[in-house]
């Protein structure tokens, strides 16, 4: 060098383009240097992959978490609404009453009660729901997934609705007729008898969700009140209680059948406000109702997700923190080869801040390096989950994210910004750290001792 590239050199700024140009040169590998070289490369590999799987993860696990919540939301109320210490006669005009409470989108009466489904194949458990066609209409997700048959004219039909995998382990489809058994039937001297009933099948519907087409049984909401026997036969009003020898005409006109709900689904605007919203409807419907919220019957099951999302992260994490001790490693060496050019550059005029500022740019720029190219690969690989899943399932003939484990017919992925940016800024932030320790050690470099021998 001249003297007046010394002289710059000892007047340059931080990060200057001695610098920059310095820790570029190390950055390329010559003939000699081709081990620290190889080194370099996987560390930067590593980076990649440590960040690339890290999204991909915390995607799919965000994926999983909100089409499950969707689900289960799109078709359980964020309220269930039971009554307190009295018949639910009045579930029509507590709906109405529900509707009007500012925050709630709609509520929607059900019936709902266990049996037992046989079809032409075999018989299994089902929980049977009747539900008004009006009510199906502000179900998207049920009123978009019938898949055979229609929902018209359901409140007047004599048939149900059934789930698709639930059709298909019956051997049923549109058409053929369902037993349902409730074992809670009329009373005798000897007991209670099982209620026997057929249907014919008017819809088979496919939510996505396993646990749903497989359990659900739909019924129109009176056929439904009928056959649970959820009604009360009161005497009208001025009328004379019939004698024993009526006919069915005189008791038809003497009573009146007063039908019953189970509960009412409530759905409001912001699933996460469910204790101010709790609060807003117990002061504004003059109605006893015991309120259940959608939080409280899945919390087992969504803090688990939590903790599994949590430890996935972290467990994952050191995949990028290994990468980070590689830099160490892939440093000490290079530090280590340029023993001599560092004091060659203290000699003239180098500080021990320039020297440690052009290590630590030179590792530093292979955590960005294996960030952005983790990054670009996470995102694609995120982006095509469900498809690359079909992919290798169908090469390997082996089925990955079985929907009967995972409750969902797909693999969902959703990319979260904000999760993307964690991971990202993990990744350089262990980058950077993993350039200070190399970097001090070069700066101490004593230039006398390192020429002694040379």
């Amino acid at each position: 060098m001249t003297d007046s590239t010394a002289a710059s050199t000892s007047t340059a700024g931080p990060f200057s383009r001695f610098e920059w140009m310095i820790a570029g040169r190390y950055l390329r590998a010559r003939r000699r240097e081709t081990f620290i070289s190889v080194i370099s490369w996987l560390t930067l590999i590593g980076v990649a992959l440590g960040v690339a799987t890290l999204i991909v993860v915390m995607s799919v696990m965000s994926g999983f978490r909100e089409e499950l919540l969707t689900k289960i939301l799109g078709l359980n109320g964020h309220f269930t609404a039971y009554p307190i210490d009295q018949r639910f006669n009045d579930y029509d005009e507590t709906a109405l009453k529900l509707e009007e409470v500012d925050g709630v989108l709609y509520a929607i009466p059900y019936v709902e009660g266990q049996a037992l489904a046989s079809g032409l194949s075999e018989s299994t458990g089902v929980s049977v729901r009747g539900i008004e066609a009006s009510s199906i209409e502000k179900l998207d997700i049920l009123k978009d997934g019938a898949v055979l048959g229609g929902w018209d004219q359901w409140d007047q039909s004599t048939g149900v609705a059934i789930g698709q995998r639930l059709a298909e382990k019956l051997g049923l489809t549109i058409g053929d007729p369902i037993t349902i058994v409730n074992p809670n039937g009329a009373s005798t001297p000897f007991g209670k008898t099982p209620q026997i009933r057929s249907y014919p099948v008017n819809v088979i519907f496919n939510l996505g969700m396993v646990e749903f087409d497989s359990l659900f049984v739909y019924m129109p909401m009176q056929a439904a009140q009928t056959y649970f026997k959820l009604f009360d036969d009161v005497l009208r009003p001025g009328a004379v209680e019939p004698g024993i020898d009526a006919t069915d005409e005189e008791i038809d006109a003497a009573y009146e059948r007063q039908y019953q709900a189970t509960a009412v689904e409530v759905f409001i605007d912001n699933p996460d406000n469910v204790t101010q919203m709790r609060n807003r409807i117990q002061t504004d419907v003059d109605r006893s109702l015991v309120l259940y919220d959608w939080q409280q019957r899945n919390e087992t099951f969504f803090s688990a997700l939590q903790v599994e999302r949590i430890v996935m992260f972290t467990i994952l994490s050191m995949i990028i923190l290994v990468a980070a001790f590689n830099i160490i490693s892939s440093l000490v060496m290079l530090v280590k080869d340029k023993a001599s050019d560092i004091a060659v550059l203290r000699t003239m005029g180098a500080t021990r801040g320039s020297i440690m500022r052009i290590f630590s740019m030179t590792g530093f720029a292979i955590g960005v390096a294996g960030t952005v190219l983790g990054l670009i690969l996470g995102l694609l690989v995120a982006s095509n989950a469900e498809s690359l899943r079909a992919f290798v399932s169908n090469l390997t003939n082996v089925p990955i994210f079985p929907p009967e484990v995972f409750f969902l017919s797909s693999l969902p992925s959703r990319i979260n910004p904000g999760e993307v940016t964690t991971v990202a800024i993990l990744a350089l932030t262990l980058s950077f750290l993993a350039t200070l320790y190399p970097a001090w050690r070069a700066a101490q470099y004593d230039p006398v001792e390192a020429l002694r021998y040379e």
